[in-house]
């Protein structure tokens, strides 16, 4: 394994992490969606399911744990 394969794979699971730590803080979907703006992050909605995405140009990350 790779340098960059294992910095890729520990900055997806903190990516991650933020995503289920934000999304038990929040009350509802409208203000996780909010909290993780604040993180630099935004969810979209395609037809292979929600996609995590990088603020401001869209980049898609990874696609959203149904987990989560």
């Amino acid at each position: 394994m790779s340098n960059t394969e294992t910095t890729d794979k520990t900055a997806l699971a903190q990516v991650l992490e933020i995503l289920k730590t934000e999304r038990a803080k929040a009350l509802s979907l409208r203000e996780w969606k909010h909290r993780l703006a604040g993180y630099g992050f935004a969810i979209k909605h395609t037809d292979g399911g929600d996609v995590v995405t990088a603020l401001p140009h869209g980049r898609e990350i990874c696609a959203l744990p149904a987990s989560i």
